[in-house]
């Protein structure tokens, strides 16, 4: 392994951590919609907005102290130059968690988004070998991190078998999906669908 590959790969390591490190944070979401929802949702969507905001000065060439300097390294490839939309969805999928469903359903698919997307983008990105087509580039590693911590994470909120399976088997169907920076809104909706219905029967 070359200096440059062991760098780049430094580098990626780095991206990764910070950018699911953000992703976990949204795991805050259920404990401040516990003291008090509205306000939540309110804050997320400040969030939302201000990093919006941000992000277009950001692009003007205007910086700005600290989210400017996380924005970049937190960024994909695939990001550079361009709006980062990971914030943006990660903020919406949380408040429509909150605005759709109620508790614990609201709570699971939040927990679902940070943590099963979160452990399934760094156990799939560092340890991820087995990659078969219909799982569309991601890995089988990746995946079962997903269904392990949304099942733990689920039984924890609400113990109630059914809807623990039902919120890891959405979650893991979802994040497998090329649904790029949009399974931040797409899982949360769909995790909270799934145990309401999971409850209902």
């Amino acid at each position: 392994m070359t200096l440059f590959s062991i760098s780049e790969s430094w580098n990626e390591f780095k991206t990764e951590i910070i950018r699911k490190s953000i992703h976990f944070l949204i795991a805050l979401s259920p404990s401040m919609a516990a003291l008090n929802r509205p306000l939540t949702v309110i804050f997320l969507a400040a969030g939302t907005l201000g990093y919006t905001w941000m992000e277009y000065l950001r692009l003007a060439g205007v910086r700005v102290p600290l989210v400017s300097s996380l924005t970049g390294m937190a960024s994909r490839s695939r990001d550079r130059g361009r709006f980062v939309m990971g914030p943006v969805t990660l903020g919406l999928g949380a408040m429509l968690a909150l605005l759709l469903y109620p508790s614990p359903a609201a709570s699971i698919a939040i927990y679902a988004l940070a943590f099963g997307d979160g452990f399934a983008g760094l156990v799939g990105k560092f340890f991820g070998k087995i990659r078969p087509a219909f799982l569309c580039g991601k890995s089988v590693e990746g995946s079962m991190a997903c269904f392990t911590a949304v099942l733990i994470a689920a039984y924890r909120v609400s113990p109630d078998y059914p809807a623990a399976f039902a919120a890891a088997l959405t979650a893991t169907a979802v994040e497998a999906l090329p649904l790029e920076d949009y399974d931040n809104i797409a899982l949360p909706v769909t995790v909270g669908f799934a145990v309401c219905l999971a409850m209902v029967f």
